[in-house]
């Protein structure tokens, strides 16, 4: 005899595809694979690494249910059909449990890489809800990005055999990355945020100059990535070319306010910049 009322199991399985929709998979699955590539660069071993991709991703999750739950009225004002939450058909409540439930998980699935490795990276999982619940409204609405993304090295070497804390450089570029993505992130819906209230710094900035500093802080990050470790190398310099080319290309260039260029160009020159820090993962020490 079943233990759930029949129409328990069916509500259930329905909501998970509204689950997954909601939790934004895509950047979530994205900067689990970026942490876990870069936890393999650094040396963490195979189990080091699972244990790396297994707290992010939870991480990720969290963050992800928490800014839709929290955002359920003004994704609903805006007429957002891809928020689950904001058409009705996930509950708020539903994206808050799950949110909750993955942060619970995230707790022992961090502390899997030691005890300092496991704080920098719950630190990291705060300052992102801290925007979500708080930030996101106020012109410091970068500092959870930079916080969050310069300290994504730390938790990948103090979790190392030998622990230490990672060059400045590895942390300068991971902040100057955050900062960038937020601006790419807020770019395209810059307009329907000031409707609703949100006054972060990109919607204070506006998207004229949202546009240029988006891909300037990506093209920074590349830049300190060829710099800042010993030995750069031709192919460094040669990143570090074509993000500057890039740049000017989604920038400089003519284009209505509603173009995509400067987004592309912005999230090119990130992977870019993604490139080089992976290849130089193993000199973060």
């Amino acid at each position: 005899m079943s233990l759930h009322p029949p129409e328990v199991l069916p509500r259930a399985t329905r909501r998970v595809p509204a689950l997954l929709r909601s939790c934004h998979l895509e950047p979530a699955l994205a900067v689990t694979l970026f942490a876990t590539a870069l936890a393999v660069a650094a040396g963490r071993g195979a189990a080091g690494s699972a244990a790396v991709a297994a707290a992010v991703l939870a991480g990720q999750l969290s963050v992800g249910w928490c800014n839709d739950a929290a955002d359920a009225r003004r994704d609903a004002v805006c007429g957002r059909r891809d928020k689950p939450v904001a058409t009705g058909e996930l509950p708020p409540r539903a994206a808050a449990v799950a949110a909750g439930t993955a942060l619970g998980a995230c707790v022992p699935l961090s502390l899997l890489s030691g005890t300092a490795a496991g704080a920098a990276h719950l630190a990291m999982v705060a300052t992102a809800w801290g925007y979500n619940l708080l930030f996101k409204h106020t012109v410091l609405s970068p500092l959870p990005y930079a916080v969050a993304f310069g300290s994504l090295p730390a938790f990948i070497t103090l979790g190392l055999p030998s622990p230490a804390w990672p060059a400045w450089w590895a942390m300068t570029a991971g902040a100057l990355l955050g900062v960038g993505a937020h601006l790419v992130n807020a770019l395209p819906d810059i307009q329907d945020d000031l409707a609703t209230g949100v006054r972060g710094l990109p919607q204070r900035l506006g998207r004229g100059i949202c546009r240029w500093l988006a891909p300037a802080l990506m093209l920074a990050a590349v830049s300190v990535l060829v710099v800042g470790p010993p030995g750069g190398g031709r192919s460094g310099w040669a990143l570090a070319g074509a993000a500057a080319v890039v740049s000017v290309a989604g920038t400089a260039l003519p284009c209505d306010d509603r173009s995509r260029r400067p987004f592309r160009a912005a999230v090119v020159v990130a992977g870019l910049a993604v490139a080089q820090l992976l290849l130089r993962g193993s000199d973060m020490t």
